[in-house]
């Protein structure tokens, strides 16, 4: 099916959002997997056909209230036939490649206002009398859709948008470049989260080697032959988030003096890394290249047996970098500096959060989000559920 005619339809798009089976197919509206029940009492699935009636790529008001039929003879939940639904039988080609057995004819008083309201009451006659044999018999499945936009950037279609409305929206995160240092358990959700929206690019740059104890914090599961071969952690992260968007490129590599101004060309930065030496070189050379970024965070201690410290969310860009400076917002001095986080304690919630606080600042930089305090520092307190928000305007 055209991505336009959904995209522009709001009611074809309704019907594929809420996990229809639709198809457009020479010219005919097809809904597939529709439930209904034969004469010996089965439960079986059928095809329901329609006009389809159009102004450009838009759908209008359906130009008939009938519409056909591929299966067997419909009956209720008794198997008796459905003489008040069936107004015709007999094999017909509608169009090349369509073959129905029978109309159906149910008429509103005022008809059905689009193709949405028209295919569900259909639909819905045929699966109460399956429903009543299978509970969980059902017409809406949510396949896959593997027919993206044009313009889309996912390997298959982002239905979560449309089905939010928020697709306008998302636009304003099209076509941007960017780069990810650090793919450790905050910088691996930063890309299970970037990775789900419609940038052009998702630079991964890390030296490591993905081990056992990353894969308890980080995003998802990994089999144990996986972590057998030890792989990088960007090849290993670029491969598993390429499935859904191929815009996912890894750099295997530690960003050092030697080619942190590869970074030069993101439209923006995540910068995730543990090691303050790194941290201050390449923050060096994002502040040169007038690139903007957002460092991320975290300081985590024991106390009486129980875990306290800050997540830690910095955002600079070429507009407002002093209080980077001003106020050391950015742990950059050479050494990591002891904690207990860095003894590796297993706290993926932690990287989570981290993660999700520096991705919504993001969007709110990218106008995807209201920003009203306009933050360019923010730090959340574990033991106090508190997050400070400081470097305002």
């Amino acid at each position: 099916m055209s991505p336009q005619l959904t995209s522009r339809s709001p009611d074809l798009r309704r019907l594929q959002d809420e996990g229809y089976e639709i198809e457009v197919r020479s010219g005919l509206l097809l809904m597939h997997h529709v439930p209904y029940v034969d004469a010996q009492r089965r439960v079986r699935y059928g095809v329901l056909v329609s006009e389809l009636s159009l102004a450009g790529d838009v759908t209008v008001v359906p130009g008939s209230h009938v519409v056909m039929f591929s299966g067997a003879e419909p009956c209720d939940h008794l198997g008796q036939p459905l003489e008040a639904l069936i107004n015709s039988r007999g094999r017909q080609t509608p169009a090349s490649g369509v073959e129905v057995d029978f109309t159906f004819s149910s008429k509103p008083a005022s008809g059905y206002a689009d193709y949405y309201a028209k295919m569900t009451t259909y639909a819905a006659i045929l699966a109460s009398q399956a429903q009543q044999l299978d509970p969980e018999a059902t017409a809406m499945t949510f396949p896959v859709l593997d027919d993206p936009a044009e313009d889309s950037v996912f390997r298959y279609m982002d239905t979560a948008s449309s089905r939010a409305g928020i697709a306008t929206v998302s636009r304003r995160l099209q076509g941007l470049n960017v780069a990810i240092v650090g793919l450790g358990g905050t910088g691996s959700y930063i890309l299970d989260l970037v990775a789900k929206t419609p940038v052009a690019e998702i630079h991964l740059y890390d030296g490591d080697n993905f081990l056992q104890h990353n894969a308890f914090r980080a995003p998802g599961a990994v089999s144990r032959e996986e972590l057998e071969k030890t792989p990088n952690k960007a090849e290993h992260f670029a491969a598993v988030y390429g499935r859904m968007h191929p815009g996912v490129i890894a750099h295997p590599v530690y960003v050092d003096e030697t080619n942190a101004e590869t970074l030069r060309t993101a439209d923006f930065v995540f910068l995730s890394v543990d090691d303050n030496t790194a941290r201050r070189r390449t923050v060096e050379e994002l502040e040169r290249h007038q690139v903007t970024f957002i460092d991320v965070g975290m300081g985590v201690y024991e106390t009486d047996g129980q875990l306290s410290g800050l997540v830690r969310v910095t955002t600079s860009t070429p507009a407002r970098r002093q209080h980077v400076h001003d106020h050391q917002r950015i742990p950059v001095a050479d050494g990591a500096g002891p904690n207990d986080y860095q003894r590796n304690i297993q706290i993926a919630d932690l990287n989570a959060l981290n993660a999700t606080l520096a991705v919504i600042k993001w969007k709110k930089l990218c106008g995807f989000y209201l920003d009203l305090e306009q933050e360019f520092h923010s730090v959340y307190q574990i033991d106090g559920n508190v997050l400070t928000n400081e470097d305002t305007p």
